[in-house]
Formats: C-alpha cells, sequence, structure tokens
C-alpha cells in the first residue's frame, strides 16, 4: 500500500468493488447488538465480536467500515482490540475505511492524520471519515499525507441526519456549503482522473437524502469521487432509490450497511450471505 510501487487507495478500492460489489460493511459492535449476539457488554465482548467480523468478511466484501466510537467507549482495551482487527482485514486486502469523522485545524488536524494515515501508525488504515465543516482547507495536513502514502479521505457532504440541512444546503441552488465540498473533493481528485482513476478523496452522502443533489444542482459524478453511502437497508435506503439519488454517479457508490448486514450474526455463513445481499448494483 505503501512502499511507492502499489495502486492508490481510490484504485485499489474500485479492485474491490468490481470483484466483491459495490458494499461496505460497517464493524459496529453497539452493546444492543452485542446483546442480540450474546455477547458481554465489555471490551471482551467487541474482541468477540470483532474476530468474528473479520472471519466473516475479510477478503469477501469490498470494504469495512468500522465505527471507532464503539471501540473506543472502552477505554485502551476498545482501542487495543481495534488494533488487532485492522491488519487483518488488511492482510486480506479488504480495505478499511475507519469512521471517525475528525476535524481541527493546523497542527491538531495533522496529528490526526497521522494517527491513521501514517505508516507506522498503530491504527494506520486505509481511509477515515473527516468532516469539513471549519472549511475544505482545513483537511490539508490529512489530504496531503494520505496522497503521500496512498490512502483516503471521506468527506462529510450531504448526509441524512434532519440536523445536516441546516449547515450542508446553507447557500441553496448552485452555491450550498455541500455543493462547495463536492467541488473540493474534484479539484483534489483531477490528477487520478487525468490519469483514468477513481480518486482518493471521497465523499459521503447519505442514501436517504432524497432529491438534495438535484436540488442543489450538485455534480456528484464530476467529483470523480468514491461514495460512501450509509443509510441501506435497515435505515430505509433502496437499490431502487440508489439511481435518483446519486445519478450518474452511481458506479462510484459504496453502499454502506451495518444492522442490515450485522443482525445476521454471529453465524459466519449468514453474515457472508447478508453482506453479498446488501449489493446495491
Amino acid at each position: 500500500m505503501t512502499d511507492g510501487t502499489s495502486m492508490a487507495f481510490g484504485a485499489r478500492l474500485r479492485v474491490t468493488m468490481d470483484t466483491f460489489g459495490a458494499v461496505c460493511v460497517g464493524i459496529d459492535p453497539h452493546p444492543e447488538l452485542l446483546t442480540s449476539w450474546g455477547l458481554p457488554v465489555s471490551a471482551a465482548g467487541v474482541r468477540a465480536f470483532a474476530q468474528t467480523c473479520a472471519e466473516a468478511f475479510a477478503g469477501r466484501v469490498a470494504a469495512v467500515k468500522p465505527q471507532s466510537a464503539f471501540f473506543e467507549e472502552y477505554g485502551s482495551a476498545g482501542i487495543a482490540v481495534l488494533e488487532e482487527i485492522l491488519p487483518i482485514f488488511q492482510a486480506a486486502g479488504t480495505p478499511v475505511i475507519l469512521d471517525v469523522k475528525r476535524g481541527d485545524i493546523g497542527s491538531t488536524m495533522a496529528g490526526y492524520a497521522r494517527a491513521y494515515l501514517a505508516d507506522q501508525a498503530p491504527l494506520a488504515c486505509d481511509a477515515i471519515t473527516v468532516s469539513p465543516y471549519l472549511g475544505f482547507g482545513s483537511l490539508a495536513p490529512a489530504m496531503d499525507l494520505a496522497q503521500q502514502t496512498g490512502r483516503g479521505l471521506f468527506v462529510l457532504a450531504l448526509t441524512s441526519n434532519p440536523e445536516g440541512r441546516s449547515v450542508q444546503h446553507v447557500g441553496g441552488a448552485g452555491a450550498s456549503v455541500a455543493g462547495a465540498i463536492v467541488t473540493g473533493a474534484a479539484e483534489a481528485n483531477a490528477r487520478a482522473a487525468g490519469r483514468g482513476e477513481l480518486g482518493s478523496i471521497g465523499l459521503v452522502v447519505g442514501a436517504t437524502v432524497g432529491s438534495a443533489v438535484r436540488d442543489l444542482g450538485i455534480d456528484l459524478a464530476a467529483a470523480n469521487a468514491p461514495i460512501l453511502a450509509p443509510g441501506f437497508g435497515a435505515q430505509g435506503g433502496t437499490a431502487a432509490e440508489a439511481a435518483a439519488v446519486f445519478g450518474a454517479a452511481l458506479p462510484n457508490v459504496l453502499a454502506a450497511s451495518s444492522r442490515e448486514v450485522l443482525s445476521a450474526g454471529p453465524d459466519v455463513a449468514a453474515l457472508r450471505r447478508r453482506a453479498e445481499a446488501a449489493r446495491i448494483v
């Protein structure tokens, strides 16, 4: 991944999406799910959960997305589980998108970048989610390091939570905050586009945002970005709606499914079948 000869994150993700189908399985050991799997609500339960997910999904899906919060809540013991499972997926060739939604400025953003995107970092992963709401330019330390190490970012753009509209839709059609974020990603991905590759600066766009992309006049396809789309399955997003939401950018959409897939556990074979069924294209 980082020896100077391997593909950039976007190109690698395109390969796994084409191979396994465009689904990203969330690794979300929230307390209710641990209980339903018959596991203790503890770091030990999280470890057993994560190990089962690794057995089920490593080398078998386009990507996985551990939600860092559900590990962090157990302190160092939970973080240790993350450190254990990330290399398992990576050794199997499965890209890991760590959902941390970091966003800060200057040296602090650079510190977050090193924590997840530097080659020798204990929590090094293939990509992280980031928040641009201190200004898209505040993400520069993370974008720069991701480019250097062959990793990627997924930038929050249009999220499906109702509160998001009050920030993301400001400016209206042709001048929205979300539109400016998509433009920033397009500029960051221009070099990859010139090589005919999918860019490594991705976007997060909810599967249930309805007509927001059209209403705001946003051209997602022009961003040449992988689009992480939470909200499929249990949250209401369907394959039938995906074409209407994402339009010409649909081939770049990575459907994120957590509860819908994980509810099939803890049986490994059932988890694999549910992940395969979650593909949207």
